[in-house]
């Protein structure tokens, strides 16, 4: 189980609290997509249905059972909610306090209150051996894509990994004339293959409807899809709003898997 004596003294989770990250000023200045995911963690387990579908695809391509789990960028705890078997050791980093604060807590739950930019997060980490590592909705954020990614692999167990690519919402941000935040379909792929090369990837595409464009930008809000950006005044919101064609907000991810390993 972990902090049966690897982890450091300071952040020993006796009591089932939340390990805190201490950040030094100049981590603490880009801190505004944190802040986005912690003011909207209430709303974040009713609306984020979109993570919800991703995390089901995902378990029902684990043919095992790990008993030991890391799951980066846990959130609230959907994952751990969703997985059907027992866990005996399920370590969650995150780095939205307020989500942390939502997750569901037990004998064998670690949560580390961790930003997985950070190398000394995986430094941290690489302390423990655990048979599978999850990241769910988290990964698109990463400002080293290939660093972190390089990390996990550094890990060596097997991963099941999902990424949001920049077709999501891609006709809103074209609509509005932005460039796509995130990154594209061909560089996500290109990295989890060069770190995961044996493992098997699909792509998943979810469209969400709305009833009109106001529910829609509530809910971007809430779930905190919007992750610190806000490049539009009120004049070009409206106009957003106004010229949007679609119903609905599109989703492309990309899902990698990875058999267990003998």
């Amino acid at each position: 189980m972990l902090g049966s004596g690897s982890l450091d003294p300071q952040t020993s989770n006796k009591n089932n609290r939340i390990i805190p990250k201490t950040f030094s000023k100049a981590e603490r200045v880009p801190m505004k997509i944190q802040r986005e995911f912690s003011e909207n963690a209430k709303a974040y387990d009713q609306v984020n249905v979109i993570q919800r579908k991703v995390i089901d695809r995902m378990l029902s391509l684990v043919n095992d059972t790990p008993a030991t789990i890391l799951d980066i960028g846990c959130g609230s705890g959907t994952l751990y909610r969703m997985a059907t078997w027992d866990i005996t050791s399920y370590t969650g980093v995150d780095f939205a306090k307020g989500m942390l604060e939502r997750h569901p807590k037990g004998e064998g739950v670690t949560l580390l209150e961790a930003d997985f930019n950070d190398p000394q997060t995986f430094a941290q980490l690489g302390k423990e051996r655990f048979d599978r590592i999850f990241s769910a909705s988290a990964l698109q954020w990463a400002k080293d894509l290939n660093g972190t990614l390089e990390r996990i692999a550094a890990l060596e167990a097997p991963v099941s990994l999902a990424i949001f690519t920049s077709n999501t919402f891609k006709t809103l941000y074209r609509t509005a004339g932005l460039p796509p935040l995130l990154r594209s379909r061909e560089e996500v792929t290109a990295l989890l293959q060069k770190h995961f090369p044996d493992a098997q990837t699909e792509l998943l595409y979810y469209t969400l409807a709305f009833p009109d464009v106001r529910a829609m930008f509530r809910y971007m809000k809430k779930s905190g899809v919007g992750a610190g950006r806000n490049l539009l005044g009120y004049k070009e919101m409206r106009a957003l709003m106004r010229d949007y064609p679609l119903d609905h907000l599109e989703y492309e991810i990309i899902l990698l898997h990875e058999k267990k390993r003998r």
